[in-house]
């Protein structure tokens, strides 16, 4: 049980960590990162807020990753449905201010940036089943052999793109976090000793029956 409770714990300080990771770089004004250049531009687009609009999109790419054979999990069910929650609380409540000058925006920029990929381990290493952005990461990186930095980074280029398309902001900030986001998480994922692939995520139907079995 303490090592379930231990999990559950990871999970909820994951999904915290990545909503305030996304908030910093947001309030570091210099550009927005990807994801939040897409959830703006539909945010702008369909006249929902920012935690909304990342709901919506963490649902569809949450199909895409299960049409890729990557497991349902309660961690990706809350990840649809928390960070979003969390991102629009936190901005309401406003405890993160904007950057004053360009200087302390890159800053934040790496803060925030380091603090998803902070969350992203805790979350995914609490095998409650990976968010479904990083459900397609890691699907793309077993698919493709490839590097998991090159596919984080090249999933948040195509949200740049299209989010640009939808009328979301860009600047410098969100050059830096295209390319830089891949870094940040494969540079933390190293330190940490942690790699995706061996993770062996417990499905939603597995969760029920455990709960249930405890019930009995």
């Amino acid at each position: 049980m303490a090592s379930y409770s231990k999990r559950l714990f990871n999970l909820f300080l994951g999904l915290t960590l990545y909503a305030l990771g996304i908030v910093f770089a947001i309030q570091a004004h210099i550009g927005f990162a990807p994801w939040e250049v897409f959830h703006v531009g539909l945010s702008n687009t369909v006249g929902i807020s920012i935690g909304t609009a990342s709901i919506l999109v963490g649902v569809v790419i949450g199909v895409m990753g299960i049409l890729l054979g990557e497991k349902v999990g309660i961690g990706t069910i809350l990840n649809m449905f928390l960070i979003g929650m969390i991102l629009d609380l936190i901005l309401i409540l406003g405890i993160i201010p904007t950057a004053s000058n360009f200087i302390v925006g890159v800053l934040m920029l790496i803060l925030g940036l380091f603090t998803i990929a902070l969350g992203s381990y805790f979350y995914i290493g609490s095998a409650f089943g990976a968010g479904p952005r990083d459900g397609l990461m890691i699907a793309l990186t077993r698919i493709t052999k490839l590097p998991i930095g090159v596919c984080r980074g090249s999933i948040e280029l195509a949200a740049v793109i299209i989010g640009w398309k939808l009328g979301g902001m860009i600047g410098i900030g969100t050059v830096l976090a295209a390319f830089g986001i891949g870094f940040c998480v494969q540079l933390t994922f190293q330190l940490l000793n942690f790699d995706t692939t061996t993770i062996e995520h417990e499905t939603l139907g597995q969760t029920m029956r455990l709960i249930r079995s405890r019930q009995s």
